[in-house]
């Protein structure tokens, strides 16, 4: 095993008032069982496009899919947002973003449920999703816009007891394969006030998916799906009529820092690996790592990545304080995203030629890099969010 001594807490702890021993425990748990069920098949996954769906029950086992959930529908409590970075960052150590996306889209799908659905609503659908047996998705992107949530068109007409649903959404991850999809619908006027959420049952008549094919995040499928007169049960509204775009909103400083945790974490493996590479390979009669260009490009990659722990970790505990940052969090997305760009194309100037061949952490984290800026809100999207939160 590589010596990372510098960069790993495990193996060299840095003293932190966010990560208490319980996390640590966590952590070493949680990396054991990625070296067994995850990392040596991370490449077969996706070569053929998918993982085998026995994960998500494995998942739930270790407590991945539980974490920060009510007890009474089989979650577990007591755990905070440092867990699910830890969780996130020892994931991302397989080097391959799709296991996440895929692995992990309850994340994004079940929480409207958990903090907006009826109790009957909680009771029939949560414990699936919490063992694994059932996987949840959200559906806001639509083919007509993403970020333009307030113009979305896909439609729930009330019909007595029952809604009908009409429309399309696009770019949905595990959108193949999800039982229950968390679905933006319009049930009122224009704008914002005028969407709902329901939870949609993904084998009602009039559903069609299409999968998607992308550049990166191969083993998470992705997909396009369309509502043709789909009759939903009034009951499975999630909050409010007309009240919707509340639970789309909890749902995106949740999303955000999930997504830049990641994305700082893939940046920390293309280091390693980078570094990895450069005490190895020989050229010009010495070590990479002896040439002082190379040098300065590791520095520089693990001076990015320090500083966005840094502003992510503070972040997150304001947020599991109750703070809504929503401005520093934007900024953060960014942040994290242009740091996992800028390792991901250092380490693989370093890799060179075995960079660029597949079977490496950093050709897939390459490949990776633009649907974790876009993914969650764009660079741009993000940038005029944080102007307009400080009131400019």
């Amino acid at each position: 095993m590589t010596d990372m001594s510098l960069f790993d807490p495990l193996l060299k702890p840095v003293p932190s008032p966010y990560f208490k021993e319980e996390h640590h425990t966590y952590r070493a748990q949680l990396r054991r069982w990625v070296d067994e069920h995850v990392a040596p098949f991370v490449d077969e996954w996706d070569e053929a496009g998918t993982f085998p769906r026995e994960l998500y029950k494995k998942a739930s086992e270790i407590g991945l899919l539980r974490m920060g959930f009510p007890e009474e529908y089989g979650g577990i409590e007591g755990t905070d947002i440092f867990h699910s970075i830890v969780a996130t960052e020892e994931l991302a150590r397989a080097g391959a973003g799709g296991l996440i996306a895929g692995l992990m889209t309850h994340g994004i799908g079940a929480p409207p449920i958990a903090a907006l659905g009826s109790d009957e609503l909680k009771a029939r659908v949560l414990p699936g999703i919490m063992a694994g047996e059932k996987i949840s998705a959200l559906g806001i992107t639509e083919p007509s816009g993403g970020s333009d949530v307030a113009n979305l068109q896909t439609t729930a007409r009330r019909e007595g007891d029952r809604y009908i649903v009409n429309g399309s959404k696009i770019f949905i991850t595990s959108g193949m394969r999800c039982d229950y999809l968390t679905t933006a619908v319009r049930t009122g006027g224009k704008g914002f006030g005028g969407i709902s959420l329901l939870l949609i049952e993904m084998d009602r008549a009039g559903i069609t998916r299409t999968p998607l094919k992308k550049m990166g995040w191969w083993m998470s499928d992705t997909a396009a799906i369309y509502f043709d007169n789909v009759e939903v049960p009034a009951e499975n509204l999630v909050g409010p009529e007309n009240a919707g775009f509340l639970g789309i909103v909890r749902n995106f400083n949740g999303e955000r820092i999930g997504l830049a945790a990641g994305a700082n974490a893939f940046a920390r493996v293309a280091l390693e690996e980078a570094i990895a590479w450069a005490r190895q390979r020989t050229t010009f009669g010495k070590r990479l790592a002896d040439h002082q260009v190379i040098r300065h490009k590791i520095v520089d990659m693990a001076m990015r990545i320090e500083a966005t722990k840094c502003m992510l970790e503070n972040l997150a505990w304001r947020v599991d304080q109750g703070d809504a940052p929503i401005a520093e969090i934007c900024m953060l997305k960014n942040q994290a995203t242009l740091t996992m760009e800028f390792c991901a194309r250092e380490a693989m100037q370093i890799l060179g030629g075995a960079g660029y061949m597949r079977g490496t952490k950093t050709e897939r984290i390459y490949r990776e890099v633009r649907v974790n800026a876009i993914g969650g809100g764009s660079e741009e999207i993000m940038r005029d969010l944080a102007a307009r939160q400080l009131g400019l």
